[in-house]
């Protein structure tokens, strides 16, 4: 992206030119956007890992396989308490793949993704969970932390979740024809990224803890959306260029 685009795109969120431009120098600083051109952007080194999972949240639904009622831990004793950086990477790494804290230390999620124990670690610490960490399949709980174990993800109330969000994208789809050109642009990237956020985020569990039909209806609802999405914010950028 260059610096024009992204001036042109902040203005229509009342940013002001000065802003952004200060915002893209302190990520080029911190590393998550590198240039590569004169006022031409992209991910830099501490951005790409992040990026690269985040950016498959399209084919998400994918990675589920059948449930074998195992489960994959992580136990986070042995990370330094000290550094509050290294601190939020673990608990962005953890929520990300879905993880919930069952004890003390101690974070679980159904061993129901594709590659099992070994590609979850992989993920985790490419997503900053320190090595220190230990990740491994656990099973044969006592009746009290099973019990517990189904339960971690009840207060997300994924199904309900599902239908709200469905029903804003439904609903401003119905109505997109209506709205002024700039309108419509910050409407459906405002939409667009909390539908995609929540699928980001969501933890991707097996039935019968979660109506896998409804997610998967919820799911090719958000890639519809982000394909209108994205061809709105593409012909706003191409005119931009014109």
């Amino acid at each position: 992206m260059t610096a024009a685009e992204a001036v042109r795109a902040g203005a229509l969120f009342d940013m002001t030119e000065n802003s952004v431009r200060v915002t893209m120098a302190r990520l080029a600083q911190a590393g998550l956007v590198e240039a590569v051109d004169a006022a031409i952007y992209r991910l830099g080194a501490e951005g790409q890992k992040l990026g690269a999972d985040v950016a498959a949240w399209s084919t998400a639904d994918q990675r589920v396989t059948e449930w074998d009622n195992s489960w994959i831990a992580v136990t986070t004793g042995g990370l330094p308490r000290s550094d509050r950086k290294v601190l939020r990477a673990c608990a962005r790494a953890l929520s990300l793949l879905g993880f919930r804290e069952l004890d003390t230390g101690l974070y679980l999620r159904p061993n129901n993704l594709s590659g099992g124990v070994e590609i979850v670690r992989a993920r985790l610490l490419d997503l900053g969970l320190g090595e220190e960490a230990a990740v491994f399949k656990a099973s044969a709980f006592d009746c009290v932390r099973q019990d517990k174990a189904l339960s971690l993800w009840s207060d997300m109330q994924l199904e309900a979740s599902y239908k709200e969000i469905s029903q804003r994208l439904h609903d401003w789809s119905a109505a997109k024809d209506t709205l002024p050109r700039d309108t419509a642009l910050r409407e459906v990237y405002m939409l667009g990224d909390a539908g995609i956020r929540s699928v980001i985020f969501d933890p991707l569990l097996p039935a019968p803890l979660v109506n896998e039909r409804a997610r998967q209806q919820f799911f090719d609802t958000v890639r519809h959306f982000n394909s209108e999405g994205r061809r709105l914010w593409y012909a706003f950028f191409k005119e931009g260029n014109l």
